[in-house]
């Protein structure tokens, strides 16, 4: 008996995925996370968690990241960290382009290290 099969259809019209808004704030967030837990080492004092908003227009994504960071640091470096690593991993998990990442610094964190 022949096995019955299905026949291949092209990608285009099997159908499209479409991820939330807020799995791409989620990605984003632990990346930033991920990216500053270095600078932090050694410090008594702690910032806030990154907060993450993004837009998806169209088929790319754009991420704005808030973040505290501690002072004194290289707060151009960090903001560069943060931005490579949540390009990285927001491509990398979804396959969708980053467009654009804004890091704003709301505020530097001053504390004596342990």
């Amino acid at each position: 008996m022949a096995a019955l099969t299905a026949p291949r259809r092209e990608s285009a019209i099997r159908g499209r995925l479409r991820l939330a808004d807020r799995v791409y704030a989620r990605i984003a967030a632990r990346a930033a996370r991920e990216a500053l837990a270095g600078a932090w080492i050694g410090r008594t004092a702690r910032g806030k968690p990154p907060t993450v908003s993004v837009a998806v227009p169209g088929s790319t994504v754009t991420v704005r990241v808030a973040v505290e960071l501690p002072f004194p640091a290289d707060v151009a470096g960090l903001a560069r960290a943060v931005r490579d690593r949540v390009v990285t991993q927001v491509n990398g998990l979804t396959g969708t382009r980053v467009s654009e990442v804004v890091v704003v610094v709301e505020r530097l964190v001053t504390g004596g290290r342990a």
